[in-house]
């Protein structure tokens, strides 16, 4: 029986800004869609809880952190992608400009190209290396907006499809700055 506790962090500094909260909420939602009621995770608590911290602590590209939070709970939950091996002849692969998402990794040239999305090959090896460090190495990283956006559109399709919903917290704010965008 538990008798006392007490809070380590809130994390109280993540409501102070409107990026910062968006974001929190949206790794909050991507566990909870990634995870039936009443199911624990240790791993995916220790990765939010990471995550929270290089937030916190406006250590990392905030962009570059949720496309690394979102493969990662993939891999957690057994949705990871395969890219060292063509998902489809199990040929070894060094890049590739295409992602199966019925396959869940990449494809190599010689094999057709359904049901996935065309990337760069620039795009390509960013997820292979986000999918590969750890999270609390990812302050590291630093992409481009265009390999960023390729990134994202993978993810989002990739992930709409994988579980019972859509996360829409990214929508939000993705909204708002078309509407900063088009007011200026």
């Amino acid at each position: 029986m538990i008798n006392e506790s007490s809070v380590i962090d809130s994390f109280q500094e993540l409501l102070n800004d409107l990026d910062t909260l968006t974001y929190a909420s949206y790794f909050c939602e991507i566990i909870d869609i990634s995870m039936q009621d009443e199911e624990s995770n240790r791993d995916l608590f220790k990765l939010l809880i990471t995550a929270f911290y290089l937030i916190k602590n406006k250590a990392v590209d905030i962009e570059i952190l949720a496309r690394a939070f979102e493969l990662k709970v993939l891999q957690a939950t057994g949705y990871g992608f395969n890219l060292e091996h063509c998902c489809i002849c199990r040929k070894k692969i060094n890049t590739s400009n295409y992602v199966s998402f019925q396959y869940s990794g990449g494809v190599c040239s010689d094999c057709e190209k359904i049901n996935g999305l065309n990337v760069s090959y620039a795009a390509y090896n960013a997820i292979k290396y986000l999918f590969k460090i750890p999270l609390e190495n990812v302050h590291r990283v630093n992409l481009s907006k265009e390999i960023k956006y390729e990134i994202y559109k993978v993810l989002s399709q990739f992930i709409g499809q994988s579980y019972f919903r859509k996360p829409k917290s990214l929508d939000i704010l993705n909204y708002l700055e078309n509407f900063k965008q088009n007011e200026v």
